[in-house]
């Protein structure tokens, strides 16, 4: 997943502004897993919203979503590598 300083530069090119303090939270490493359980998403937005406004929210959505497109990305290079080592192995195409 990105490391804390592109999740940073992200929140700043998208609004100017870091949200450190959200990035930091949801990337804390003994409760990283629980922090990024989309389960929670509505009422940790909430949450961001509460403390620091809607702008917080947000960018605590999009960290989710760069960390989903990185760790599922990463699987879905993976996967269509290993499909297409199977079909050339089996006489399929290239």
């Amino acid at each position: 997943m990105p490391p804390l300083k592109d999740h940073i530069a992200s929140s700043v090119k998208r609004t100017g502004k870091e949200y450190r303090e959200v990035h930091e939270w949801i990337d804390h490493e003994e409760l990283k897993f629980e922090r990024h359980d989309f389960s929670k998403v509505l009422e940790t937005a909430e949450m961001f919203r509460e403390q620091y406004g809607d702008e917080a929210a947000q960018e605590y959505v999009n960290h989710l979503v760069e960390d989903l497109h990185a760790r599922f990305g990463k699987y879905q290079k993976q996967h269509n590598e290993n499909i297409a080592g199977c079909l050339e192995y089996f006489g399929g195409k290239k």
